[in-house]
């Protein structure tokens, strides 16, 4: 393990037993929530360790979730039956769905959040789940036997013994603060590290990386002149989330625009020289796509203005978060560089933006249930398997601990595929091509992105969490009473033929609509792009009282039927080879025809199907070709020598 410029403290207590449970989760921010939570509510003992326990479901970084694609997770979360998106709903100050100029398969729904708030409704909840304790402790030890885990030990000396252990550390893993040529041993919000639990995951064979994320300034909000800035209002009507709520309230605040300019630019290249990213002070790898300002500034030499968000931190503090600024520059030059924006000539800086490094592991190590491969019963989430991101963090820890507790309850898994959820392609993307970077989800990651819509998520993924146990009989019931209502719908305007009139020609052309020669069905009306379900209603006497998101459904169905169906047939291709399972004991070196790069990752990765096999880096379609061959041998093999035996 590479040399560590924080020093782990000494002395511990001597080691006492603490009893036996089902579940130790490793951390309390979003990716712990979830998880902790999933395992409880699935009856299982669970205990959730945090090293402060003001820290659970904190927001170290912008006070707001979802966003493009991001929103997609946590409504798929919603629908899972986690808890991020209620939290979200009762908390939110003001909610924006994003993209509404581009197609639906793009619209990503995001809130700002009140960060306290956020915190203290997730941290309550948790506090009042049966099964469940919250614990403030920072665990320095993971036993193991047999290459599974047995138990976690605290820095004051209990011992838990546990079935499973989730880990879901953020970015507390040996933690170092840095600012300029100042850096120091820290967790994020001046938290303390987890020092010694990286030396620990060593020694029972997880294999680490060394990531860098950093995280804007925050200001006064009574230092800055609105005036010149552009205001962002929230939607007039809103989205929630959970597709349980209808009616969550109205915005309460506004976030502003401004914008870097030639001085903000001048400030950061003669300073350039002061910049750890570029002196080898940084040695952790950033994400690339949500960079820090000096880094835009470089890399983006020929725009003359960056985007910069001023946005509240919530309704009983003045602090304001200074989104698209993130930034390890000296403390000195961040003043120089903020007070360069329009609008923010006086900002009072309150909080210093700083790069954090840390810890984590490389995802490829873990099956796509998020199990480690070859440490039984050990779990990862979040930013420790090397994403980015709070709604990443809580799709993982969701799926890590419903497949924790399926496992102890020895019920099958739950593998989400990449054609049915925007989570099932955030998790094959990690423990089947790994990353070199923090991973942040986009649509464009998705092959299925026209299926794969932030409002069909209950749809696509009710069901089984209904069949997992974490979606309520009532609220299956009332989900399968909407899908009945969008289908009836649907069919009805299929019979519904309009003839060519006066009234309607008239209502046709006040909407820059073709007017009719023949007869033409309802759902054709409806596909042209000019025209919504809503407007059709002057010219259908006879339509039933849709809430307006079985409206929506009813819509989107219609007018995308085309391109729907062809996805379908995709996904139907893309099952084959899902279906297509590999043995897990399958030796690779073995095969002839496969080339030597494809034995040593499909050795590494383990795929369990095909489908994963053909998306690992490295492993051609021949390689493919050979490895469906072989596998068909062996089934005919098998085949052959049962039907011997039976002789």
């Amino acid at each position: 393990m590479e040399d560590r410029k924080g020093t782990p403290e000494s002395g511990m207590s001597a080691r006492y037993d603490a009893g036996s449970i089902d579940v130790a989760v490793i951390g309390a921010g979003h990716a712990g929530c979830e998880a902790a939570l999933a395992c409880a509510r699935l009856g299982l003992q669970t205990v959730l360790f945090s090293m402060n326990l003001d820290a659970v479901a904190n927001m170290p970084c912008n006070p707001s979730i979802g966003g493009t694609a991001k929103g997609h997770l946590v409504r798929e979360i919603d629908a899972l039956g986690g808890e991020m998106g209620k939290v979200a709903d009762r908390t939110f100050l003001q909610s924006r769905m994003l993209n509404r100029g581009k197609g639906p398969a793009v619209y990503s729904l995001r809130v700002q959040s009140d960060r306290r708030a956020y915190q203290m409704d997730m941290k309550h909840v948790i506090e009042q789940t049966e099964n469940l304790l919250l614990k403030q402790a920072e665990i320095v030890d993971i036993t193991c036997e047999n290459g599974a885990v047995t138990g976690v030990l605290t820095h004051m000396g209990a011992y838990y013994k546990t079935k499973a252990v989730i880990l879901c550390t953020g970015t507390y893993l040996m933690g170092r603060i840095i600012v300029g040529d100042v850096s120091y041993s820290g967790g994020p919000d001046g938290m303390f590290p987890a020092n010694r639990l990286s030396e620990a995951l060593v020694r029972i064979g997880v294999k680490l990386m060394r990531f860098k994320t950093g995280t804007p300034a925050r200001i006064n909000r009574l230092s800055v002149d609105f005036s010149k800035m552009e205001e962002q209002k929230g939607d007039e009507e809103i989205t929630p989330f959970s597709f349980e709520n209808d009616d969550i309230g109205e915005n309460q605040v506004s976030c502003f625009l401004t914008y870097t300019n030639s001085e903000t630019h001048r400030i950061i290249k003669e300073n350039l020289h002061r910049s750890p990213l570029y002196s080898g002070m940084i040695e952790g790898v950033g994400p690339r796509y949500c960079p820090s300002i000096e880094d835009k500034v470089v890399r983006f030499a020929d725009k003359e203005r960056h985007q910069i968000f001023i946005e509240p931190m919530g309704k009983n503090t003045e602090e304001m978060y200074v989104q698209g600024f993130s930034s390890s520059l000296p403390e000195d030059v961040q003043l120089k560089m903020l007070r360069s924006l329009p609008g923010l000539e006086h900002a009072q800086m309150m909080r210093t933006a700083y790069a954090i490094e840390y810890d984590c592991a490389d995802p490829t190590q873990m099956l796509p249930t998020l199990e480690f491969k070859e440490i039984g019963g050990l779990y990862g989430a979040g930013q420790f398997n090397g994403s980015s991101g709070y709604e990443e963090a809580a799709a993982q820890g969701l799926v890590a601990g419903i497949n924790a507790a399926l496992k102890i309850k020895n019920e099958a898994p739950m593998i989400l595929e990449r054609s049915g959820s925007y989570i099932g392609t955030l998790v094959d993307d990690l423990v089947t091509k790994g990353t070199k970077e923090p991973y942040r989800m986009m649509t464009s990651r998705s092959e299925y992105r026209l299926l794969l819509r932030q409002d069909n998520a209950d749809a696509r993924l009710t069901p089984e969490g209904y069949r997992i146990g974490l979606i309520s009989e009532e609220r299956y019931q009332a989900f399968l009473e909407k899908q009945e209502r969008i289908e009836k719908e649907k069919e009805r305007l299929e019979k519904i033929v309009v003839p060519p009139s006066d009234k309607v020609n008239k209502f046709l052309e006040s909407h820059n609509s073709t007017p009719l020669k023949t007869g033409i069905k309802m759902t054709e009306l409806l596909r042209r792009p000019e025209l919504s379900y809503e407007m059709l209603s002057e010219l259908d006497e006879g339509r039933p009282m849709l809430h307006r998101f079985e409206a929506e459904q009813v819509e989107i169905q219609t007018k995308y039927d085309g391109y729907i169906t062809r996805q379908m047939k995709q996904v139907e291709q893309f099952k084959k080879l899902e279906d297509k399972k590999i043995p897990a004991d399958i030796d690779y070196q073995q095969i002839d025809g496969l080339r030597l790069e494809a034995r040593q990752k499909l050795d590494k990765t383990r795929p369990v199907s095909l489908g994963q096999a053909g998306r690992i880096s490295g492993v051609s379609p021949a390689d493919i070709s050979v490895l469906m061959i072989y596998l068909e041998q062996q089934k005919l093999m098998r085949k052959q020598e049962a039907q011997a035996d039976v002789k």
